[in-house]
């Protein structure tokens, strides 16, 4: 079995040493520009280059190390007869729900107030939460999505959440389709976008859909910054239609220093660290799927390259 590993890590090793561990009958090679064809069975791949479907075009499966594939299906030379699968969960779902978490609470409970009195050497008491004041709508219900709702329904939180089909959720109110988009915004005054970026979902936050979120609307975006349409934004916030937004995923990364988002106190940046890959998690995944393959087994993940997700 050849397993060509294909990521600009300066540190390849970290990766193909767990490899070897978890397949230890395997040949690994790291990918190299100017490397002669190999004959790879399998290809573990983030932000691979083109010429890798035209050196390797016998691989049997190719492995994305994230759950974001956007970049590789729009890849023009991508083979369309040869599975795609993308990382199911690894960690990442529950350090997304944390992160988002994290911002929610501080917002609903007003902590930026009391670090601010605490500054001041103030001691005052403020309105206790009232959490049916802050409806949570959470777009995409993938695995991250879901694990985001359940958190907050499990926080007492009313939840509702959108995606191209129905789900059913314990404590989440599930719309689909655009025909419910509208109602679903309606019902949401803190807005966490965790879709897939597709044609379909691309350039979706835009003005009229912040418009439709309840008053004194929050925007958190941890899905793609191709989702959001900045400009957008920054008018609904300026209009006053969104008190604050909680970013970490961009159009361009990093973000340029002259991007109006840095100078907003209301928008929250972070450097696309909601959820990082974990190696150990990432490989163990990896390769038992490629022992199932090998068995002639069917596995989860694999990806419509057409649907983009």
């Amino acid at each position: 079995m050849k397993i060509l590993f294909v990521a600009a890590d300066p540190k390849p090793e970290r990766w193909t040493n767990l490899i070897q561990q978890h397949l230890p009958g395997a040949e690994i090679q790291v990918w190299q520009p100017d490397m002669p064809s190999w004959g790879a069975d399998y290809a573990i791949v983030w932000h691979p280059p083109a010429a890798l479907f035209d050196k390797e075009p016998q691989l049997k499966a190719i492995f994305n190390m994230g759950a974001g594939i956007d970049a590789l299906v729009r890849m023009s030379n991508l083979p369309r007869n040869i599975p795609v699968v993308r990382l199911e969960d690894a960690g990442m779902s529950v350090q997304m729900a944390e992160y988002v978490a994290y911002h929610v609470i501080g917002i609903s409970r007003d902590m930026d107030a009391y670090r601010e009195q605490q500054a001041a050497g103030q001691w005052k008491l403020r309105r206790p939460i009232e959490r049916s004041e802050w409806p949570v709508g959470v777009l995409g219900l993938g695995q991250i999505g879901q694990r985001v709702a359940r958190t907050f329904a499990g926080l007492d939180y009313p939840v509702c959440g959108w995606a191209r089909s129905s789900h059913a959720i314990d404590g989440v109110r599930s719309f689909a389709g655009e025909a419910e988009l509208d109602h679903f915004l309606g019902e949401t005054r803190v807005l966490i976008n965790t879709l897939p970026l597709t044609d379909s979902t691309r350039d979706l936050i835009d003005y009229e859909v912040l418009s439709r979120l309840r008053p004194d609307a929050v925007v958190i975006n941890v899905g793609r910054g191709e989702h959001l349409v900045d400009e957008d934004l920054c008018r609904a916030i300026e209009e006053g239609r969104v008190s604050r937004a909680v970013l970490d995923v961009f159009r361009e990364e990093p973000l340029p220093t002259t991007h109006p988002f840095w100078s907003m106190p209301q928008v929250t940046i972070t450097p696309h660290v909601s959820a990082r890959t974990l190696r150990e998690a990432t490989i163990s995944q990896i390769s038992e799927k490629i022992l199932a393959l090998e068995q002639g087994q069917a596995i989860s993940g694999v990806v419509d390259v057409e649907r983009g997700y």
